[in-house]
């Protein structure tokens, strides 16, 4: 079992990190192996609704990381978003990426794997954050791992060694790692013995048009 934990922030190792970090090292603890992918601070683009990913089964727009993790896709049981908070809201950087990523390799391909997001601000804007990132998820058959409080921890832009001071965001962190870790082999142990995760109807779109 593998956990992709994806980092949002344009600052490698600032308050998201930390965060992601904290889940990592339980992870660890619970025997769940785990890999932080870094979005960095080059620029990445948003889905243009072009349909290239349709016919190609990539997205047309490479280089920025998006084409290479969907290629990996199959090697990961969980996935946990973290992003900073900006103006209210996840990382404009992060929600393009995640835009891109879902909609290239489709929602089905993701059902049935566990999900989480976490997400790191000064003050405000941590649970309209937490709720949009959560989307992702919802909307593609996957569980999402819950914690003891919303996913969040505090400090100012780039400044982990406030979060170090937050020590309930830091126990969130770990308990969420925990449950994930618990999810993760329940699921393994469901399969072991042949329960699977259910088959989909064929897709019903309804336009609300007359």
């Amino acid at each position: 079992m593998k956990v992709l934990l994806i980092n949002g922030s344009p600052n490698e190792h600032g308050c998201t990190y930390r965060a992601l970090k904290e889940i990592a090292d339980v992870l660890a603890e619970e025997g769940v192996e785990s890999e932080i992918f870094q979005i960095g601070k080059k620029p990445v683009a948003g889905c243009i609704a072009c349909g290239y990913c349709k016919t190609h089964k990539k997205c047309v727009f490479d280089g920025d990381g998006v084409n290479a993790l969907a290629a990996r896709r199959g090697e990961f049981a969980g996935i946990v978003v973290g992003s900073p908070v900006y103006y209210g809201g996840p990382s404009g950087q992060l929600t393009a990426f995640l835009d891109r990523f879902f909609y290239s390799v489709g929602s089905s391909s993701f059902a049935g794997m566990v999900g989480a997001s976490v997400v790191s601000c000064r003050r405000g804007g941590a649970t309209a954050s937490f709720d949009r990132l959560n989307k992702y998820f919802t909307i593609s058959s996957m569980p999402v791992v819950s914690s003891q409080y919303w996913n969040m921890v505090h400090g100012r832009v780039n400044t982990p060694s406030e979060v170090e001071e937050d020590g309930e965001g830091l126990q969130t962190m770990r308990t969420l790692a925990r449950n994930m870790a618990w999810l993760l082999k329940c699921v393994e142990a469901g399969k072991e013995h042949g329960i699977t995760f259910p088959a989909a109807e064929p897709r019903i779109s309804t336009n609300f048009i007359d």
